[in-house]
């Protein structure tokens, strides 16, 4: 996953090297400030390489602010605007916005319900709403991701929206290198600890690991369009 010029470039060149690797470029809001006309025509350029199959990470972040509210704005609204006329789903990060989050991106899938796009828009990564904001972007079309949070004892309201969600709208992820999940809580983040929290999210739902994985799977396949 992108989250600058930069790092885009990388995964795209690593999804081009290992076949079973793929990229999303993006410009993540902490650097939106960046994102005047030059690297905007840069990211389209790389959205357009087969190895890509979303756009982001992109998004809004209200907690740390590191570029001002109104450039995170219009760099999610830019970014949207070629996601939707390329066709590929969003990577969507969200923290401490989930209001407006929400607010834009239902103006945005009401302008892609009869589009190739319509039932797999995208995904919020990293899920930190509540039970009512995972429901609405389902019924926008969207799928909620889980990651290393919900193996925290003090994780409650997360293990009940896992617990109330429909199982093909669900997908499990590490957000490497943060969110280390329980027993690693505190190292650096991988991406093979995702078992870990397919195993947490297996037993909140009470299904057995290898359903949990198949299915979470499928529903990366659906969205991606792999």
């Amino acid at each position: 996953v992108g989250t600058d010029l930069g790092s885009s470039r990388r995964a795209v060149a690593l999804a081009t090297e290992q076949d079973l690797i793929h990229a999303a470029v993006g410009m993540h809001p902490h650097d939106a400030k960046n994102l005047d006309g030059g690297a905007l025509a840069k990211l389209r350029e790389l959205a357009r390489q087969p190895q890509v199959v979303a756009i982001g990470e992109i998004g809004l972040d209200f907690y740390r602010d590191l570029s001002p509210r109104n450039a995170q704005r219009r760099a999610f609204q830019a970014q949207l605007g070629w996601a939707a006329k390329l066709g590929k789903p969003v990577f969507i990060h969200d923290r401490d916005a989930h209001a407006e989050i929400m607010a834009i991106l239902a103006d945005w899938a009401t302008g892609l319900k009869d589009s190739a796009l319509a039932g797999r828009l995208g995904v919020l990564h990293t899920f930190s709403g509540d039970l009512a904001m995972a429901e609405r972007a389902i019924e926008l079309g969207f799928f909620v991701s889980i990651s290393g949070p919900v193996t925290y004892k003090n994780a409650q309201q997360l293990a009940k929206i896992v617990q109330a969600l429909p199982l093909d709208r669900l997908l499990v992820e590490t957000d490497c290198p943060f969110l280390t999940p329980h027993p690693h809580r505190g190292k650096r983040n991988e991406p093979a600890y995702v078992t870990h929290v397919a195993e947490r999210v297996a037993m909140l739902r009470d299904v057995p690991f290898d359903i949990l994985a198949e299915a979470t799977t499928d529903n990366a396949r659906r969205l991606f369009g792999l």
